[in-house]
C-alpha cells in the first residue's frame, strides 16, 4: 500500500481536488495581474486626460505623451541610455559593497562579544543619523567624482545590513546550537552550518530594503556632485524648469528599482525551493 502511494506520488499524480486548488491559484494570480495592469492604465489614461483638459497644469505634472515624447529623443540621441547606464551601476555597486561589507561586519561583532557589546550603541547612534548628511564629508575626502557617490549608497546600506544580520544570528535556534556543541561542534562551524543558513531569510529581507536604500544614496549622491546620471538630469530638470525632464526621471528610477526588486524576489524563490529541497 505505501510502495503503490509513493510510486504515485513520484508519478507526479495529483488528485481532482488538488488539480482544482492548483487551478484557482492560477485564476487567482491572472486576476492579481488583471487588476494591477488595469490599475495602471486607468492612472496613466487618468492623468493624460487630466493634462489635455488643464485639469491639472501641465507644465508642473507633464503628462504621459510628454514624457514619452522626450523619452523618444533622449533615446535616440543615445543620451538617456547613458545616463540610465550611469546611475544603474553606481548603485550595483553601492548596494553590493554595502550588502557584503554590512553581513562581514556582522559576523566580525557576532564573532567577538566584547565588541558586540562596545559596538552596539554606535550602531544605533550610526543608523539614526541621516546619511545625507555624510555627502559633502565624503565630497572633501573623497573627491567630487563616482567615488563619492558610490560612498553615499554604501553608507546607506551598510548599517541596517549589520544591524538586521548581527540581530539574525543571536537569534538561531538555541536548540540546534546545544545539540551542535553537545556534537563537539566549534564555533566557527556553528556559524557555518546553522547561524549563517538559518539567517538566509534575514538577509534575503535585508537586500530587499538594500534595493530602494542603494538607489536613494546614488540618486541623493548625484544631486550633491554629479556630471551624468539620472540624478543629475533631475537636478537639471528643476535648474532649466523642465518639469518634464524632471517627471521622467523619477518615473525611470522607480521602474529600475523594481526591476531590481523583482530580480531579487526571484533569487529569494530560487533559495527557498532550494533549502526546502535540501531539508
Amino acid at each position: 500500500m505505501i510502495d503503490g502511494i509513493k510510486r504515485w506520488l513520484e508519478r507526479g499524480a495529483v488528485s481532482p481536488l488538488h488539480a482544482e486548488h492548483l487551478r484557482r491559484m492560477r485564476l487567482r494570480e491572472w486576476k492579481i495581474a488583471f487588476y494591477r495592469t488595469a490599475i495602471l492604465l486607468l492612472f496613466i489614461i487618468g492623468w493624460e486626460w487630466a493634462a489635455r483638459e488643464r485639469v491639472i497644469d501641465p507644465f508642473l505634472f507633464s503628462s504621459p505623451s510628454l514624457m514619452w515624447n522626450l523619452a523618444v529623443n533622449l533615446t535616440v540621441s543615445g543620451e538617456l541610455l547613458h545616463h540610465i547606464a550611469v546611475t544603474l551601476v553606481e548603485t550595483l555597486i553601492g548596494f553590493a559593497i554595502g550588502t557584503a561589507a554590512g553581513t562581514a561586519l556582522a559576523t566580525l561583532i557576532w564573532a567577538s562579544p566584547m565588541l558586540s557589546r562596545v559596538l552596539d550603541p554606535y550602531l544605533v547612534v550610526l543608523n539614526s543619523m541621516p546619511k545625507v548628511a555624510l555627502g559633502p564629508l565624503f565630497i572633501v575626502a573623497i573627491g567630487a567624482g563616482y567615488g563619492s557617490i558610490i560612498a553615499m549608497g554604501v553608507a546607506i546600506t551598510i548599517i541596517i545590513t549589520t544591524l538586521v544580520m548581527h540581530q539574525s544570528f543571536k537569534s538561531a535556534n538555541p536548540d540546534h546550537l546545544i545539540l551542535a556543541r553537545a556534537l563537539g561542534a566549534t564555533r566557527s562551524q556553528l556559524f557555518v552550518k546553522i547561524i549563517f543558513p538559518s539567517s538566509i531569510p534575514d538577509l534575503i529581507a535585508a537586500i530587499k530594503v538594500n534595493v530602494g536604500l542603494s538607489w536613494v544614496g546614488v540618486i541623493v549622491g548625484e544631486f550633491l556632485v554629479s556630471k551624468a546620471g539620472l540624478g543629475y538630469l533631475i537636478i537639471y530638470g528643476f535648474q532649466v524648469f523642465n518639469l518634464t525632464l524632471v517627471m521622467l526621471n523619477l518615473l525611470i528610477v522607480a521602474l529600475l528599482a523594481t526591476l531590481m526588486y523583482l530580480a531579487v524576489s526571484r533569487v529569494e524563490r530560487h533559495l527557498l525551493r532550494h533549502r526546502e529541497a535540501g531539508g
